[in-house]
């Protein structure tokens, strides 16, 4: 096996990887060194604030998370693709307006991204082998697609995939930000792509002030533990009683900071069948959803992401989605049923939107309108 690539094959092939990568189905590819040193530094920044709040995985690996070589020996390139996911005919606002309804981060409404992504990665890392194999070039490498300490947002934009705006998403200027992110890491000397795109979010400040929590520091960093994403579905216990109004309907992530990005006009509905909705989870109703039962959730969230939170925090979230819709003899009554078989957490929950409901609060109707920058 040869030792050091021709440059002209590794041209060849990098020019072979993109038509492959689409034809697999990726919107885009992109090639990039891994000098990640800058990120390294502000994601110790970000940790040593303790925004990560009880995301203690996010600082486990040490230098492995920003030196691709150290997490996968031999390592010289990645290669950034980007998948895009927004389900057709989506109303995510109309949703967020409608306190009888569920809302679950769109990324989410389909199957789970990361069994379709790795396939495919894994597809094409087997006919880069097969090119390198009949030169005589030896390969190693890995595919990970938010599977593993892998800084993908930066590796995307050091690739050319977008920049990385404000909200923190790596944001496409022909494609917005609804796309999921995976990599190949390879020892292979390919030659980079030096076009990064430009951070073209300005002056635009929307994304900040539209977070229902405000849970932006300022552009470009996120306080995890203030964000709706990480309340619903990294947070193992109790949602802070500070952020549960604030929450609204949101049971399952949160989109505002993409809702209202003005880039994401150009974002194109995904032709994948495994990321359109199931069972209805993009404009769910609340009161329906929380009569599931356990073997009703297991049953109906199969392949999808919204299994990892399991059937007790999604009781929590969608008590507290209930506590924020307008009282309803209904409601009150399906929480009240609800209440004496209810694990301590969820119960929790359940009293806190009673006494809301029963005290005739109603959610505030001034709302942050994701619709409108």
């Amino acid at each position: 096996m040869s030792a050091i690539p021709d440059p002209q094959i590794m041209q060849d092939l990098a020019t072979q990887i993109r038509l492959w990568g689409r034809e697999l189905g990726f919107q885009q590819v992109g090639i990039t060194d891994c000098r990640l040193e800058q990120h390294g530094e502000r994601l110790q920044q970000w940790l040593d604030a303790g925004y990560n709040g009880d995301m203690e995985w996010m600082g486990a690996h040490g230098e492995k998370r920003w030196r691709p070589e150290l997490l996968e020996e031999g390592t010289l390139r990645v290669i950034s693709v980007r998948l895009d996911y927004l389900p057709p005919d989506t109303q995510p606002v109309q949703v967020l307006k409608d306190s009888t309804k569920a809302y679950v981060s769109r990324y989410a409404n389909g199957r789970d991204y990361h069994k379709l992504i790795r396939k495919r990665l894994a597809q094409l890392a087997q006919q880069v082998d097969r090119y390198c194999e009949q030169r005589g070039i030896a390969t190693s490498g890995r595919a990970f697609t938010d599977s593993a300490p892998v800084m993908e947002r930066a590796l995307a934009e050091k690739a050319g995939l977008g920049w990385i705006g404000k909200n923190c998403m790596v944001i496409n200027s022909t494609a917005g930000s609804w796309f999921f992110l995976g990599e190949i890491y390879t020892n292979l000397p390919l030659p980079v792509d030096v076009s990064e795109e430009p951070n073209q979010c300005g002056e635009c400040t929307a994304c900040l002030k539209v977070c229902p929590t405000d849970a932006f520091v300022g552009p470009y960093t996120l306080d995890a533990r203030r964000c709706i994403s990480y309340l619903t579905i990294e947070n193992k216990g109790p949602i802070p009683e500070e952020f549960r109004e604030p929450m609204g309907n949101r049971v399952f992530g949160c989109d505002d900071c993409q809702i209202i990005c003005p880039w994401n006009k150009f974002a194109k509905p995904t032709a994948e069948q495994d990321f359109h909705p199931r069972h209805g989870l993009d404009s769910g109703e609340l009161v329906e959803l929380f009569r599931w039962t356990e073997s009703e959730f297991l049953q109906k969230t199969e392949g999808s992401a919204i299994r990892r939170i399991g059937f007790e925090r999604w009781q929590r979230n969608l008590a507290v989605a209930l506590g924020n819709a307008d009282a309803s003899p209904e409601i009150i009554s399906e929480l009240e049923q609800a209440q004496p078989t209810a694990t301590p957490l969820v119960q929790e929950h359940i009293e806190w939107a009673l006494a809301r409901l029963r005290s005739g609060r109603r959610r505030k109707r001034k709302i942050r309108n994701p619709a409108a920058p």
